[in-house]
């Protein structure tokens, strides 16, 4: 197995990812460093500023015990060996191996009332002029003074040992977090990578055509959201392909039957099999008349595709607008050996336009009638549910099968067995029907009827009074 190092090379998005954690890593150590630094400068002076001014009483306090036991200093000056001991002693550090670094015997100095120093200064190397003083009296009477070293100087003495370790911890920190950095932005470049790479590939593929290619839906992430959106979208480019050759193929074959007849007529009147007579030209009459509607029909849904679609909504009167067809049409159903049951609810207002709600009745009628065995039945209700005017179209047999009801819309489309030239003309009426149903905002489903037909349920949004 030959291992391709281009087949696992990051990805531009996922270069960025591993420099934004990286920087991002850096910058909180930086910020936890200075704040950690700023803590120090300020809380942890004050602190040990407070805790030597403690010491200093505790220590001033044993002096002052120790003084009025000798009255005088002498027994410290002629043994200054004893202050180390003294100084932990009264601050309680006797026990210890090791004093604390913040209360050595050389951060405290004594001197007398006179001025005279008794314990100087030790390791002092700007003197005595910057330190804190304490004045000790025993019963009102000064008896010298307490001097301790201040905080800042004791934080100098301790900067070079700390700044060392802070130093060390930091790097360790930042070394830590830059070797999980990588490890996780190598992960995530990984993943992310492989996956947009997936996605790259796919779209690629997509733009040349190639409407098969489908992305692996995993997780319920943002990419698998895009991974399911992208199979959404080659689905509906694929079957929009489909539909355009098998509309184009279709709309072929429509055309080339009406000049096919009309071909053969014009030869053969021209070879003299026909007469040249007012019959023959009736015929090629009809003819020309089919096409026009097909082309007329053709028209009218490319600009319904286009959203150029010629409708004028206004106010009116749907209630109005349906009886007044379906009484119209009475001759026509019965002509067709079909019995009209409505059930309208009067005064329904809606936002439409009247010329083209008038060619959808005429298309659903023209669809009952030709598709409907006579004698039979039609049914049309209108009413009102959750702030829609809802139409139901029922007709009796023959029906469709399940399979076939959310395809009678398609243009051209004909069922099996039940749609045919002679009683179904060119198989766009439904597509028709549905194109302006959608240019009112109205939905249109199909659905099986107890008559035994075709049940067709139109909803449109109610006229909304401001």
């Amino acid at each position: 197995m030959v291992f391709s190092f281009s087949k696992w090379r990051p990805s531009r998005l996922g270069l960025k990812l591993f420099a934004a954690i990286l920087s991002v890593n850096v910058a909180i150590s930086a910020s936890m460093f200075l704040a950690v630094s700023y803590s120090i400068d300020r809380g942890f002076l004050d602190y040990l500023s407070q805790a030597q001014e403690r010491r200093a009483m505790l220590l001033a306090d044993g002096l002052i015990t120790r003084w009025e036991t000798q009255n005088n200093w002498q027994w410290l000056e002629n043994k200054p060996r004893r202050w180390p001991n003294i100084v932990r002693f009264e601050l309680g550090q006797e026990d210890r191996e090791r004093p604390s670094p913040l209360g050595e015997a050389r951060d405290f100095a004594l001197r007398a009332p006179d001025g005279r120093f008794v314990i100087p200064p030790m390791d002092n190397r700007t003197g005595s002029s910057d330190w804190r003083w304490l004045t000790l009296y025993s019963n009102d009477l000064e008896i010298g003074e307490l001097g301790f070293r201040p905080p800042q100087q004791m934080l100098e003495r301790m900067e070079n040992h700390f700044l060392e370790r802070q130093q060390r911890n930091l790097m360790i920190i930042v070394i830590s977090i830059g070797l999980a950095s990588l490890l996780l932005a190598a992960g995530l470049s990984w993943w992310l990578s492989r996956r947009t790479r997936a996605l790259a590939i796919a779209t690629r593929q997509l733009t040349e055509g190639n409407y098969h290619s489908r992305l692996p839906e995993r997780g319920r992430d943002e990419l698998s959201r895009l991974a399911r959106d992208f199979n959404v979208l080659a689905a509906t480019l694929e079957a929009n392909r489909d539909a355009r050759s098998r509309w184009v193929s279709d709309t072929a074959h429509e055309l080339r039957t009406p000049l096919a007849v009309l071909r053969g007529e014009i030869e053969a009147m021209q070879d003299g099999i026909r007469p040249l007579n007012q019959e023959n030209l009736f015929s090629l009459a009809q003819e020309v008349a089919q096409l026009e509607r097909l082309v007329a029909d053709l028209r009218l849904l490319s600009q319904s595709d286009a959203g150029a679609l010629d409708i004028h909504l206004a106010p009116m009167d749907l209630s109005e607008s349906l009886t007044s067809r379906l009484e119209d049409a009475d001759r026509w159903l019965k002509e067709s050996g079909l019995t009209l049951t409505t059930h309208i609810a009067p005064g329904v207002m809606i936002r439409g336009d009247a010329q083209r709600l008038h060619q959808l009745w005429n298309n659903l009628l023209d669809n009952s009638c030709a598709y409907t065995d006579a004698p039979g039945k039609l049914q049309v209700t209108l009413g009102i549910q959750h702030h829609h005017a809802v139409i139901t179209w029922q007709d009796s047999a023959p029906g469709v099968p399940e399979s076939e009801l959310a395809r009678l819309t398609e243009r051209l489309y004909r069922v099996e067995g039940s749609r045919n030239r002679a009683s179904g003309g060119s198989g766009l009426g439904l597509s028709i029907a549905s194109a302006l149903v959608n240019a009112h905002g109205a939905t249109l489903k199909a659905s099986s009827t107890p008559l035994g037909g075709l049940c067709w349920t139109l909803r449109f949004p109610l006229l909304t009074v401001h």
